[in-house]
């Protein structure tokens, strides 16, 4: 009988189980990542599975990493400067908050001082997964907000690389041994450090910002779309590699370098979009992964504890990131967003879980604490969320049902109440909605501007959407399918719908809704297959148009005249023919 190979059926067993118990989340009104980390208990805790453990945490890894690399595609160095002076302070105030209290709880366990100092600073880490996918759930990663918690997340990973190079150097004190670690050889260590990460920072804007877009206009210019596919993934697994084997800096936050060198290009969009499903495949295997670790035996052997560090990651570092967003003379609002972003654990938490155990410095009660912690954290972050929603409900109600606000400060807060961006609906009427505005999109609004039509773009790359408002065009930027981004389309009075991603998946979901919203909306998409035309049909589109055809036909509409372009001598002035514009080729339309 053959053997399958444990990679084979861990990425197997991982992706379908996360599948099936995704869906069933998601009848039930839950977030889909609680069905994978449901996912990954069950693997755990099942004999017969199959699925190995360690292979899935290395892909797990690959997921932070293109994870990471998409979010640098999104941010740029002024980003992260400017919010460097909120993020260092709350980034170390909250781990001079969640360390001591974790200290407190080892104390209470009986540890040693270096095993409680080591549980505490597990439990100051917020996940970088969890939080980018909230923040870009509720199109938050492109705002203020967002990008004080991506600064923040940047500066705990720097932090983080420091510690675990540290640690194993500092245990001797930890353990009161005889030999007391060398102030000199701790010294020399996190100057090197320092050194590494400041070269590979030097490294990235002097050569790797040349280099990648460089590199990446070069593959693009070949035509094919397979070359750039390996191409982006070249460059975010590459430099991640390089800049953990060579500097010393974390897979993730060398990602994340690559992907903000990268973001300057005006590839940067579409690298994005080719590498998100791998991306979304890998980042659900992370949280399979995590769940693969989960004790439940800590939950009835030590209750006390157990809650203890819920309340430290949940309470504890919230308390402290919301003290010091309101500090820097943020909103309320804001506050609490950024609070609730980061109140759970992840990947860097198990990170230094292994190290501890490896050094002997945590005992397998912290470890199944802080592995406890980590996925209930986990669970209870869109929980969070949601209630948070639920706050912003009632408190934009009671100022909207008010003659006035009361303060400066409730004028200001107003403005941010929702912990998703507000999107504003259009005033437009006969207006065409253009969905996508890349090669074609960009194309279409030139044509449509030119001659004065009113125009309402949906574009997910904040930078275009950013250029366009202050061209005077309205436009919006996030997932086109997000129901809340077409109704504020209002295509109830609009002439026309366009919609010119490439994605058919997207574009489906895109037209189908857009149909139940306007029955009688003409609505154009376009598709790269052939098999795709028959799928947006069913959905609801008017017309759908292939890029392929319309090229065939502009190139044979001479073939049949007297004279074609080829055979045309020198003295003959005969232009070939037009193609006649706005010609559909074998589109197809429904009829």
């Amino acid at each position: 009988m053959l053997h399958v190979p444990p990679l084979v059926s861990t990425l197997t067993i991982g992706l379908v189980l996360a599948f099936a118990l995704g869906v069933l989340a998601h009848r039930l009104k839950l977030p889909p990542l609680v069905g994978y980390l449901v996912a990954g208990i069950a693997i755990g805790f099942t004999p017969g599975f199959g699925a190995d453990q360690n292979i899935a945490n290395q892909l797990a890894e690959v997921g932070v990493i293109l994870l990471l690399f998409g979010v640098g595609l999104h941010f740029s160095m002024q980003d992260l400067l400017s919010v460097r002076a909120i993020a260092i302070p709350g980034a170390m105030a909250q781990g001079l908050v969640a360390t001591p209290l974790g200290m407190v709880v080892g104390w209470s366990l009986g540890w040693s001082l270096g095993a409680g100092f080591l549980f505490g600073l597990a439990l100051s880490v917020a996940s970088t997964v969890v939080l980018l996918r909230m923040l870009q759930e509720r199109r938050l990663l492109d705002t203020e907000r967002g990008k004080i918690t991506v600064g923040w997340l940047v500066i705990q990973d720097i932090a983080m690389v420091l510690a675990l190079v540290l640690l194993p150097g500092i245990a001797g004190l930890f353990r009161e041994v005889d030999a007391a670690p060398n102030v000199f050889e701790l010294l020399r260590q996190t100057t090197l450090v320092f050194g590494k990460f400041a070269i590979f920072v030097a490294g990235m804007l002097l050569v790797g910002k040349k280099i990648i877009p460089m590199l990446l206009h070069y593959v693009a210019h070949t035509g094919s779309r397979e070359l750039f596919r390996l191409a982006v993934l070249s460059i975010a697994l590459g430099f991640a590699y390089l800049a953990a084997e060579l500097f010393g800096v974390s897979l993730a936050l060398g990602a994340f370098f690559a992907g903000m060198m990268l973001s300057e290009s005006q590839l940067s969009q579409q690298a994005a979009t080719e590498s998100l499903p791998l991306r979304d495949a890998f980042a659900v295997l992370f949280f399979v992964s995590v769940g693969m670790l989960f004790h439940p035996a800590i939950i009835a052997d030590e209750p006390l504890a157990l809650l203890a560090t819920i309340l430290i990651i949940v309470v504890g570092k919230s308390a402290a990131a919301y003290f010091v967003v309101r500090l820097f003379g943020h909103s309320r609002a804001t506050a609490r967003t950024i609070a609730v972003s980061l109140a759970q654990i992840g990947e860097f938490s198990l990170i230094l879980v292994s190290l501890g155990m490896r050094i002997g410095l945590l005992p397998g009660e912290g470890r199944d604490l802080i592995l406890a912690g980590a996925i209930i954290s986990i669970l209870l972050n869109p929980l969070l969320f949601a209630a948070l929603d639920a706050y912003s409900a009632r408190r934009e109600k009671a100022a909207a049902d008010a003659a006035e606000p009361s303060s400066p400060d409730e004028v200001e807060e107003e403005e941010e109440l929702q912990s998703r961006e507000p999107i504003h609906p259009t005033a437009l009427k006969d207006h065409v909605v253009l969905v996508g505005h890349g090669r074609v999109g960009k194309f279409i609004s030139k044509a449509l501007r030119e001659r004065g039509t009113p125009l309402f773009i949906i574009e997910d790359n904040a930078g275009d959407v950013a250029s366009l408002k202050e061209e005077g065009v309205e436009a919006v930027s996030g997932n086109a399918a997000d129901p809340e981004l077409l109704h504020a389309a209002n295509l109830g009075e609009a002439r026309c719908l366009l919609v010119a991603i490439p994605d058919v998946f997207e574009g489906g979901q895109v037209v189908e809704q857009s149909r139940a919203i306007n029955a009688e909306l003409p609505i154009i998409a376009r598709v790269h297959f052939e098999a795709e035309i028959d799928h947006l049909n069913k959905l609801g589109a008017t017309l759908v148009v292939m890029g392929e055809h319309e090229i065939a036909k502009a190139m044979i509409s001479d073939v049949g005249s007297e004279r074609s372009p080829t055979r045309q001598g020198k003295g003959d002035k005969a232009p070939a023919k037009k193609a006649k514009a706005g010609s559909s080729g074998r589109a197809s339309r429904k009829r």
